[in-house]
């Protein structure tokens, strides 16, 4: 499955690799236990709740999809540390340039910056000056959930914050 990006646009979603499910059906989040479209739809990203087999539509709300391992599918627990590609998701987010980048889980933001104390909410360190935000994660699998959603409810605040150049310029990372 190939990425759904564009230039410009104000979120892209970063997860781990695609699931079973979404590998099969050739969708992002496909599996019905997923809350990501849900989500996106109550926090007011869409004004509809999408279905997995809509995901192309989320281009038109400025949402972008991708994952760090391109290769693999599955849960997390399957999949391999060589194919996961932190470099080339930095550069893509460089040649985007998206407003806003938000990890879909703390194992992707966890991977994406090798320290396994990331913890959800906006990072001290961005990619270059697009902020970056950890998530919980929607799957069905996530006991935490309940704990941590708040984080993806302050993405449309986040956003906005992000397009003020003053507020970006804090959040720079060394390239």
């Amino acid at each position: 499955m190939i990425d759904l990006l564009a230039p410009g646009l104000d979120i892209v979603f970063c997860g781990t690799a695609k699931g079973t499910i979404s590998a099969r059906t050739g969708s992002f989040y496909a599996n019905p236990s997923n809350r990501f479209y849900r989500v996106l739809h109550e926090s007011g990203l869409t004004p509809e709740r999408f279905t997995p087999s809509d995901f192309r539509r989320l281009l038109d709300y400025g949402i972008g999809l991708t994952d760090l391992n391109q290769i693999e599918s599955g849960m997390d627990r399957v999949l391999t540390e060589k194919h996961f590609d932190p470099d080339g998701f930095r550069e893509k987010m460089q040649q985007y340039r998206p407003k806003l980048v938000a990890f879909t889980s703390l194992t992707a933001a966890r991977i994406f910056y090798a320290d396994k104390q990331v913890r959800c909410g906006l990072q001290p360190v961005g990619i270059g000056d697009i902020p970056v935000v950890a998530l919980p994660s929607t799957s069905g699998a996530n006991a935490h959930w309940t704990k941590d959603r708040h984080h993806w409810y302050q993405l449309p605040e986040l956003i906005c914050r992000a397009e003020n150049p003053s507020w970006s310029e804090h959040h720079k990372a060394t390239e």
